[in-house]
């Protein structure tokens, strides 16, 4: 272990979806590993599911921006535009908390992912995004939104991009953008909680369902009502770690409501092929393990649908819409698709050791 200073490190990840708070596992465990103190800030499922990692950490509410999701993909840039006073006025809020925290707490170092808020002026700060570009139908509009992007990652004292430094890595433009903010950026590579190792087949297929409503649940709605037409062994982990009612399924069908870090690596390794959602993070996690996937964009999310785009010409994955998902069409296509591995680097305690002490 190098020594240096150590650090009482705030780490908190953003409220859409549980990815943030996953993607931050693999950190959080190097922080630890490399003889720091931390703590975290969350509220709902990122709380929940990182306590379950962490139990021994402490953990302070952090309200997140709640963003809401429109059911339709034609309303959905509009309705998250109409919110963004919303999110401005959460991002001014979570900067005012910061500064009452540190204090409270003794904080010395913040990492933080995606809530661009917690930036400070006398401590280190670093916002961890993939999205330096920002995708927007029209080009004027994505250099609009980088300016603004821009301007809240140059309020830290450093950007940690979670992708390969050598364009295009995973992300393509998303990453790698034309222009650079003014504040250092480190691509610090692919994050995941997850280590390959071999274990036997147990299914055929393991569906993860995940991200914001209603989108999660209108996809679930659609997988459930065509499980009883396939025969292929099936598990379906329902992203949803505070419910404990399960929906009816056939017996060929396994389904859990969520699974801790271990187990989902387990089982996704277990499977031969996976569903899910174009997030970042899972793109991550199942490239990590080397696994065929099926990735679905939540609808009007211009990342996940450039994402899984890009992967799918490279070979990487197969893209499916939502809108005509029909999963034995998915399967079908999946077995004639020439689904190809990429060349990856890990993200590792060594990386951060270097990050750590600007």
């Amino acid at each position: 272990m190098i020594s240096y200073r150590k650090h009482k490190v705030l780490v908190a990840p953003l409220d859409w979806g549980l990815g943030h708070a996953t993607r931050c596992i693999p950190l959080i465990q190097a922080l630890l590993n490399d003889g720091h103190e931390v703590v975290l800030a969350a509220e709902g499922g990122q709380a929940m599911l990182l306590q379950q990692e962490f139990p021994k950490l402490k953990m302070i509410p952090l309200r997140g921006y709640r963003v809401r999701y429109s059911r339709s993909k034609l309303f959905f840039s509009l309705k998250l535009m109409i919110q963004l006073p919303q999110i401005y006025a959460a991002v001014r809020q979570e900067h005012r908390w910061l500064k009452q925290i540190v204090e409270a707490e003794k904080i010395t170092c913040v990492v933080s992912d995606n809530r661009y808020g917690l930036y400070h002026a006398v401590i280190p700060s670093f916002l961890i995004t993939h999205q330096l570009t920002i995708k927007a139908p029209f080009p004027w509009a994505e250099r609009l939104l980088r300016l603004i992007n821009y301007r809240f990652i140059n309020h830290f004292t450093a950007c940690w991009v979670p992708d390969m430094t050598v364009p295009p890595g995973i992300a393509g433009a998303l990453s790698h953008p034309p222009q650079m903010p003014a504040v250092p950026v480190h691509y610090i590579n692919l994050l995941s909680r997850f280590t390959k190792e071999p274990v036997p087949e147990k299914y055929d297929l393991c569906v993860l369902l995940s991200g914001p409503e209603p989108q999660r649940s209108l996809l679930e709605e659609k997988i459930l009502s065509q499980l009883s037409g396939i025969s292929a062994r099936i598990l379906l982990v329902r992203g949803r770690p505070a419910d404990t009612a399960l929906p009816p399924v056939p017996e060929q069908v396994t389904v859990v409501n969520h699974l801790n870090g271990k187990a989902l690596g387990k089982a996704i390794q277990e499977s031969g092929l996976v569903i899910s959602r174009s997030g970042y993070t899972t793109v991550m996690e199942l490239l990590s393990l080397e696994k065929k996937m099926i990735l679905i964009p939540t609808p009007g999310q211009t990342e996940q649908e450039y994402l899984a785009a890009c992967l799918s010409k490279t070979g990487l994955a197969l893209e499916y819409k939502q809108s005509g998902f029909q999963l034995a069409g998915a399967l079908k296509q999946a077995q004639a698709f020439a689904f190809k591995r990429g060349s990856i680097r890990l993200f590792n305690d060594e990386i951060l050791c270097s990050l750590i002490q600007q």
